[in-house]
């Protein structure tokens, strides 16, 4: 598996693959999280594309088979200033993970991808709504410690705030 930047021809494989991982959360206990307002819509995607900031993982084959947003930088989402119920561990610019998905093709596609982000920064932070345990053992797996909740602007769920 490798990442490279997404592109626009990307986008209508992105999207399908974010309607996969919709409903593999709702299999899974957590309709919550995308379900209902089936984020991520199109336009973010395209505007997270345009920016630098959109990412797939393609497999062997050559076929894309998970994506996800990655930024670099201090304070750079919004989001993570106001933290309850505990404290990020590192206040240094850090890499932050959002919207990782699979199409399910392949064993440890958001693993790779959260790994891939990592080896960029060092410092990494990612959110994760609480019914989703699927997200929570991975991060718990590959090193992340929890350190709070933080909220978002797309609903009224907390999110699960992780750092590494």
């Amino acid at each position: 598996m490798e990442i490279r930047k997404s592109n626009e021809q990307d986008l209508a494989r992105i999207m399908e693959i974010y309607a996969y991982a919709r409903e593999f959360m709702v299999q899974h206990g957590n309709p919550n999280q995308w379900g209902p307002n089936k984020w991520p819509p199109e336009y973010l995607i395209l505007s997270d594309i345009k920016d630098g900031n959109s990412y797939v993982c393609v497999n062997d084959s050559g076929r894309v088979i998970g994506t996800f947003f990655y930024m670099y930088g201090k304070d750079i989402e919004p989001t993570y200033k106001n933290i309850s119920d505990g404290n990020w561990v590192n206040e240094s610019p850090y890499g932050v993970v959002h919207r990782v998905a699979s199409d399910g093709s392949e064993k440890g596609i958001g693993s790779f991808c959260i790994n891939w982000a990592y080896k960029q920064c060092r410092h990494l932070r990612i959110d994760t709504h609480g019914d989703n345990k699927v997200m929570q053992n991975m991060l718990k797996k590959l090193g992340f410690v929890q350190c709070g909740i933080i909220y978002v602007e797309e609903d009224n769920f907390p999110r699960l705030a992780f750092e590494k």
